[in-house]
């Protein structure tokens, strides 16, 4: 299972935004790495470099190769309406992002592992694929074993003070979510702008 195993706050400060979630080195040191960081004395970006550091940034805070994202694209760019928009679906849409969003783990990265390690059914059935594709109506709870089900219960206590997205119904008591439906831009909320990633692969 590939991943992205370099330095997290580096990345995060490169960018000027917590891509891995939050993060008391970045808000520490919020400035770019490196001896110059702190001076701020770097050149203009391209309108390249400024389209790549977008796809870069969306790529890092999913925990996506470029050889994975780039499939994302070319799916996004397949169906019909707004290639953007779409491409934020699917990668809402993927199983280890639906655990996060519902609280199963305290970042993308621990919910990936949550499921990689059998701890999570769709529709009643274990799935261990971080990217299966879910659907709206979709049920995702945790299966049903005492060491499963104290990790989750684990992670919600220090995620409970997150808010839920509007396209997901939780049940706590049960550890059970359901997705209510296709997530749009202002439920997503990008930390980018998707129109450039689009511009960038359209080359």
């Amino acid at each position: 299972m590939a991943r992205y195993t370099g330095p997290r706050d580096r990345l995060s400060r490169r960018f000027g935004v917590a891509l891995f979630g939050p993060s008391k080195a970045f808000e520490r040191r919020s400035y770019p790495p490196g001896q110059h960081g702190l001076r701020g004395g770097r050149r203009k970006k391209s309108d390249y470099a400024v389209a790549l550091g977008e796809k870069q940034k969306l790529r890092f805070q999913y925990g996506l190769l470029e050889k994975q994202f780039r499939r994302y694209y070319e799916e996004a760019a397949k169906r019909r309406g707004v290639t953007g928009e779409i491409l934020l679906q699917l990668l809402e849409l993927r199983l280890d992002n639906i655990c996060y969003r519902l609280g199963f783990g305290n970042s993308r990265t621990a919910s990936r592992q949550l499921v990689g390690h059998g701890h999570v059914r769709v529709n009643g059935r274990k799935v261990d694929v971080p990217s299966y594709q879910c659907r709206p109506g979709d049920v995702i709870d945790v299966v049903d074993k005492p060491s499963s089900k104290q990790l989750v219960l684990r992670m919600m206590d220090l995620t409970q003070a997150v808010p839920l997205v509007e396209w997901l119904v939780i049940d706590r008591d049960n550890l059970r979510g359901t997705v209510a439906r296709v997530p749009t831009r202002e439920d997503i909320d990008p930390i980018v702008n998707e129109q450039l990633i689009v511009e960038l692969y359209s080359r």
